[in-house]
Protein backbone atom coordinates (compact mmCIF):
# COMPACT_ATOMS: atom_id res chain seq x y z
CA UNK A 1 0.00 0.00 0.00
CA UNK A 2 1.73 3.71 -0.89
CA UNK A 3 1.39 7.01 0.35
CA UNK A 4 -1.48 7.49 -2.26
CA UNK A 5 -3.71 4.75 -0.85
CA UNK A 6 -2.74 5.41 2.78
CA UNK A 7 -4.18 8.96 2.43
CA UNK A 8 -7.19 8.21 0.96
CA UNK A 9 -8.13 5.73 3.56
CA UNK A 10 -7.22 8.00 6.33
CA UNK A 11 -9.78 10.52 4.24
CA UNK A 12 -12.61 7.98 3.87
CA UNK A 13 -12.35 7.22 7.58
CA UNK A 14 -12.10 10.81 8.98
CA UNK A 15 -15.28 11.65 6.94
CA UNK A 16 -17.12 8.31 7.98
CA UNK A 17 -16.16 9.33 11.83
CA UNK A 18 -16.86 12.91 11.80
CA UNK A 19 -19.15 14.32 8.65
CA UNK A 20 -21.34 11.62 8.12
CA UNK A 21 -24.80 11.35 9.89
CA UNK A 22 -26.51 8.85 8.95
CA UNK A 23 -28.19 5.54 10.30
CA UNK A 24 -27.66 2.15 8.23
CA UNK A 25 -29.73 -1.23 9.34
CA UNK A 26 -26.83 -3.64 10.44
CA UNK A 27 -23.94 -1.63 9.67
CA UNK A 28 -21.68 0.84 12.04
CA UNK A 29 -20.18 3.54 10.15
CA UNK A 30 -18.75 5.32 12.67
CA UNK A 31 -16.71 1.71 13.51
CA UNK A 32 -15.69 1.45 9.74
CA UNK A 33 -14.67 4.57 9.65
CA UNK A 34 -12.29 4.32 12.64
CA UNK A 35 -11.26 1.33 11.06
CA UNK A 36 -10.22 2.61 7.58
CA UNK A 37 -8.79 6.02 9.47
CA UNK A 38 -6.63 3.56 11.74
CA UNK A 39 -5.34 1.29 8.55
CA UNK A 40 -4.36 4.46 6.79
CA UNK A 41 -2.59 5.37 9.51
CA UNK A 42 -0.18 2.77 9.93
CA UNK A 43 -0.07 2.21 5.81
CA UNK A 44 1.45 5.92 5.91
CA UNK A 45 3.84 4.85 8.42
CA UNK A 46 5.13 1.62 7.20
CA UNK A 47 5.15 3.44 3.44
CA UNK A 48 7.63 6.04 5.15
CA UNK A 49 9.95 3.63 6.91
CA UNK A 50 10.60 1.86 4.13
CA UNK A 51 10.93 4.60 1.86
CA UNK A 52 13.50 5.85 4.19
CA UNK A 53 15.23 2.16 4.09
CA UNK A 54 14.97 1.98 0.67
CA UNK A 55 16.97 5.13 -0.29
CA UNK A 56 14.93 6.35 -3.61
CA UNK A 57 16.91 6.50 -7.10
CA UNK A 58 20.21 6.27 -6.73
CA UNK A 59 22.98 6.09 -9.52
CA UNK A 60 25.99 4.30 -8.78
CA UNK A 61 28.90 5.67 -10.73
CA UNK A 62 32.09 3.49 -11.39
CA UNK A 63 35.18 5.83 -11.66
CA UNK A 64 37.73 3.91 -13.81
CA UNK A 65 41.40 5.49 -13.97
CA UNK A 66 43.93 4.82 -16.15
CA UNK A 67 47.51 4.19 -15.03
CA UNK A 68 50.26 5.39 -17.20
Amino acid sequence: MGIGVSLLLVAVGAILIWAVDVTVSGVELVTIGWILFVVGLAGALLSAIFWSSWGGFRREETVVRDRY
